[in-house]
């Protein structure tokens, strides 16, 4: 027996993958002289959990990239971890020594911002306290404008539902990742965000509001709002750099609240510990030796307790 939803479905799924094909051949600079660059930032930390064994866990990011022109590149990103919001591998633990290409993509630079197209960061640009990891990855298209001076709007479409980062560039056969995002800098000290979103089985309105009090401290308050089930999360926080005698620390401090039934977007961001109330401070400062930098960090959800402490280096 025919069935012409799932026939008409994967039409349309072929339909955009071909239109994606022609934009990039349609497109592609004539000449090119690529340049190979990357990025590499390295992390050992000691994790002591109330609810688990202590760990001494690692972690490796690896961002190579190959620049065609002034408009064009081809970008990757290769880490460690076995999840989409885990990039460490445990020491001692013969089945945590991941390491996966994530992310792979061209970028398209514009005038007035730019276009992603393959298997593409979950950010644009800056990462948010209720935004997902900075370690995760979509398939599908970002596409990035200035409509004024100050002002972006951004939109992404594509595939979020496999978390395996073994299969982040397996190409699925479903869409069911959609974001519209408007962000402001309404003034030196003032921004401002507002987007809505569906993640699997689940609409979002989101709104963050940024204030900077001072050029060495700024305050967030974030918002989310689940449509369809009437859940939300919130966030409040602030992050300074604060001088000591002249040596410099970067601390970082916020309170949230996840509701129980929120759903899957909760635990696809950072670190994710669980629902209910919780706090973070985070502190880091430089060593001063080998540009090591150190960082310590304690987090609280409900009955949950966390301590981080580590060094990191970037290459």
């Amino acid at each position: 027996m025919c069935t012409p939803s799932l026939n008409t479905a994967t039409f349309r799924q072929t339909a955009q993958k071909c239109l994606y094909i022609c934009i990039v051949l349609t497109s592609w600079p004539l000449q090119s002289n690529p340049v190979y660059d990357h990025r590499i930032d390295v992390q050992v930390r000691y994790d002591n959990r109330s609810n688990r064994d202590d760990r001494v866990q690692y972690r490796v990011r690896y961002y190579p990239q190959i620049t065609f022109s002034d408009k064009w590149s081809l970008n990757s990103f290769i880490v460690t971890g076995d999840d989409f919001a885990s990039s460490h591998n445990t020491f001692g633990e013969s089945d945590s020594q991941e390491f996966a290409v994530r992310r792979l993509y061209l970028r398209r630079t514009l005038q007035q911002g730019k276009v992603e197209l393959g298997v593409i960061p979950t950010y644009k640009g800056r990462v948010s306290a209720t935004g997902l990891s900075k370690d995760g990855w979509i398939q599908g298209l970002r596409y990035v404008t200035s409509v004024r001076p100050g002002h972006q709007l951004e939109f992404v479409a594509g595939s979020l539902n496999d978390t395996d980062p073994n299969r982040a560039l397996s190409l699925r056969d479903s869409s069911d990742y959609f974001e519209l995002e408007y962000s402001a800098s309404l003034t030196k000290q003032h921004a401002v965000e507002f987007g809505i979103e569906r993640i699997t089985a689940g609409n979002y309105a989101r709104a963050e509001w940024r204030y900077s009090s001072s050029d060495t401290q700024t305050w967030n308050f974030e918002y989310v709002r689940r449509l369809d089930d009437a859940q939300n999360k919130v966030v409040v926080g602030t992050e300074t750099e604060l001088a000591i005698n002249g040596y410099n620390l970067d601390i970082y401090a916020y309170y949230a609240y996840v509701s129980e039934e929120f759903g899957f977007r909760a635990e696809l961001t950072e670190d994710y510990l669980g629902t209910g109330h919780g706090g973070s401070l985070a502190i880091s400062g430089d060593i001063g030796l080998a540009d090591l930098d150190w960082f310590s960090r304690i987090d609280v959800v409900d009955s949950t307790k966390r301590l981080l402490v580590g060094l990191k280096r970037k290459f």
